[in-house]
């Protein structure tokens, strides 16, 4: 069986990541710290052998793959399939702007998202099977091969989780930082190794 190496990158900070606002399909760019913060995974990045590079094609991760491919002669696919979670009307929002508008379903959706519908948005669930999807014809095209994905923490998540058998109820609990890198390792599709996860150890001199 051949090994997929997938290298999973959170996109750069972004002024609604510093504001903590929730931010889902909104096409929210990076900011200038989130722009520096990608510069600092290049040097990293680029000691290894790159076959081709993914983004969702929300510009905060497109801008995010756009950077780390720079010294790579390689082929950067976007994929809507790798979006955050349409967080729909929450969109905008802050945790205690959510809370206090939407008190019981937000409640709700933090015991139970993989099938709480948010308004006008998606479920957990959604995301779960869009992601395996990704995951699916990432593996289809690059058997063998090692990858970097640009995307984001919900995203990166719902695949850590199903790489590790978790329920997906508790993805939440995974800490997952902007510009972290983690490494899946793919034995086909069922079989998957965590070999790394929410590395930060190259933002240590970014300035804040």
């Amino acid at each position: 069986m051949k090994k997929t190496r997938m290298y999973l990158v959170r996109h750069g900070e972004t002024q609604w990541n510093a504001d903590g606002r929730f931010q889902g399909h909104s096409d929210v760019p990076l900011s200038v710290l989130g722009r520096s913060q990608v510069e600092t995974l290049t040097t990293k990045l680029s000691q290894l052998k790159i076959d081709a590079f993914y983004s969702s094609d929300l510009s905060r991760a497109m801008e995010t793959a756009e950077i780390l491919a720079k010294k790579h002669q390689c082929q950067i696919y976007y994929l809507p399939d790798l979006r955050e979670i349409n967080f729909g009307e929450w969109e905008g929002l802050t945790f205690e702007e959510i809370a206090q508008n939407y008190g019981e379903l937000s409640s709700q959706w933090w015991a139970n998202p993989f099938t709480t519908q948010i308004p006008s948005g998606e479920s957990l669930q959604d995301v779960a099977e869009r992601c395996a999807k990704a995951v699916h014809e990432i593996i289809d095209r690059h058997a063998g091969k090692t990858v970097v994905v640009a995307a984001h923490g919900g995203v990166i998540r719902m695949i850590v989780a199903h790489a590790l058998g978790m329920d997906f109820q508790h993805y939440w609990k995974l800490r997952l930082d902007n510009v972290s890198l983690t490494i899946v390792e793919y034995h086909g599709y069922e079989k998957a190794i965590l070999e790394l996860y929410n590395d930060t150890c190259h933002l240590k001199n970014t300035p804040s």
